[in-house]
């Protein structure tokens, strides 16, 4: 009889680099498994692989064994290693932080298969791409001149709402010195309708 599954656990942990100590201790303590048995058994797993982020999924049983299940190393975390930069852009794609070439593009993709909803290459690739492209990663040759492109557009834009910005500053603020004379002369032309109203 199969082992019936209580917990399943995803964790992204740096090849062959798994300690008992948080984050992977406090994650999976509480189900109660072996830790030191699951990171020597990780870590064995994944020493070719040093290196790289390796995204595990954990399966808890009832009797608190465990088996587990390596999947290929993020699209973002490969990109980045490749491109040589520690983040990506804070702006997507309207601010290059990097480029890979081609083949790293083609690399990633075909590193990535097991993992990406694509029957090809050539749709892993695109995958990959449209992944660095919201980084802000440029593919050399690829989309490269069109990235270049809309990150200068989105430079001027930002130049042009600055301005615009601070013209609409100083318009509000010498628009709130005015609004003060307007509100009192309004009260006096309210009192002195009262006073004919009244008479």
């Amino acid at each position: 009889m199969a082992k019936e599954v209580v917990k399943k656990i995803k964790l992204q942990i740096p090849a062959g680099q798994a300690t008992p100590a948080p984050p992977v201790g406090t994650v999976l303590g509480p189900a109660g498994i072996n830790l030191q048995e699951f990171c020597t058994k990780y870590n064995d797993a994944t020493r070719d692989k040093m290196g790289n982020i390796i995204p595990v999924e954990i399966s808890v049983y009832e009797d608190r064994t465990f088996d587990f299940v390596l999947k290929t190393p993020p699209a973002a975390e490969l990109i980045k290693k490749y491109a040589k930069i520690k983040s990506g852009s804070k702006k997507g794609a309207h601010e290059i932080v990097g480029t890979i070439s081609k083949e790293d593009a083609k690399a990633i993709a075909e590193m990535k298969m097991p993992d990406l909803n694509a029957y090809t290459v050539e749709k892993a690739i695109d995958i990959v791409a449209g992944t660095a492209r919201n980084m802000g990663v440029a593919i050399a040759g690829l989309n490269d001149q069109e990235l270049a492109e809309e990150a200068a557009e989105a430079a001027a834009q930002a130049i042009e709402d600055a301005k615009r910005e601070a013209k609409l500053e100083a318009m509000e603020a010498s628009a709130a010195d005015t609004d003060v004379e307007v509100e009192v002369i309004n009260e006096k032309a309210e009192e002195t309708t009262e006073e004919t109203t009244e008479e």
